[in-house]
């Protein structure tokens, strides 16, 4: 069993757990989002190939269609980051302002 860096919660909720790696979530052919230990933004560099050279980087990347997340691509997401914030992640409103909003301001 492998030792992840976030767990999965419900349908459409990744929690980061832990504050030295930042989360890469891939979504199909979507914009990639990051999650860090200061809060969540559209990821710009280059997604690593391997499980090796991300953890080189300090990186999980988080496929979300794969069958160990959620097996299916979503339109909606709930990211709990370790800034004590969820963000809502819509999909369907990738080229607006509304694309990454946070959801409660304090979920803990």
């Amino acid at each position: 069993m492998i030792e992840r860096n976030f767990i999965t919660s419900g349908r459409n909720t990744i929690i980061h757990k832990v504050r030295k790696f930042d989360l890469l979530i891939v979504n199909g052919g979507k914009p990639i989002v990051i999650v860090s230990n200061r809060g969540i933004g559209i990821y710009k560099g280059p997604v690593p190939r391997k499980r090796s050279e991300a953890k080189k980087a300090y990186q999980e990347v988080v496929d979300v269609a794969t069958m160990e997340v959620f097996g299916e691509e979503k339109t909606l997401l709930f990211v709990q980051a370790l800034d004590n914030k969820e963000y809502k992640v819509d999909y369907s409103k990738t080229e607006t302002s509304s694309f990454i909003k946070i959801h409660q301001d304090n979920y803990v």
